[in-house]
């Protein structure tokens, strides 16, 4: 296997990540990509606002059994603004991410420092109050993009980039880097 780090080894901060506005009809792919994201970058866990998406359940259930990350959590139908206030109320750091926000190169030290995060990502319109009870609004540029890459940027920014060598060991497959081709191991 390629020389890889460990969850604990990437820690601190504690990441979590909260999407607002997932529409499964509509948001199925994007909402996927988010929680790949989350997980592959080390998030501990992806929150789905008000919302039970079995599809995007099983989704998750099958990458994790085949791509590891026992550590990684979805949990669905959360009150978004309840979770924020506990999180905010148990010490923790939120970050909503937005165009609007400061640059990530102001902030991202400061963000650093906490023990643990919670990065807000909107699918629809955001409501206002996310952008008051945060503790941070961060902007990933100031141009209309997606959440998805918003999220991938702030956390290897977050990272320095050292979640490019996470792995997962209970993995039951992984990909071994090759300049030509594709070659995929399984385990056990």
């Amino acid at each position: 296997m390629q020389s890889c780090i460990t969850i604990e080894q990437l820690e601190p901060p504690e990441i979590h990540v909260l999407r607002l506005g997932h529409r499964p009809e509509r948001d199925k792919r994007i909402t996927t990509h988010v929680i790949l994201v989350a997980r592959a970058f080390g998030a501990r866990a992806v929150y789905i606002a008000d919302v039970v998406d079995e599809k995007l359940e099983q989704t998750v259930r099958k990458v994790l059994e085949t791509w590891g990350g026992k550590y990684f959590s979805l949990i669905m139908g959360v009150n978004p603004r309840k979770l924020v206030k506990e999180w905010k109320n148990s010490g923790g750091t939120v970050v909503h991410l937005t165009m609007y926000g400061l640059p990530i190169d102001e902030v991202v030290d400061d963000v650093r420092k906490s023990k643990k995060v919670l990065v807000v990502v909107g699918a629809e319109k955001v409501p206002r109050w996310v952008f008051e009870e945060a503790d941070l609004n961060v902007a990933i540029g100031n141009q209309p993009h997606s959440e998805v890459s918003a999220l991938a940027v702030f956390l290897d920014r977050l990272r320095e980039g050292r979640e490019l060598s996470l792995c997962f060991p209970d993995a039951k497959m992984y990909i071994v880097p090759s300049a030509k081709g594709k070659k995929v191991v399984r385990t056990g």
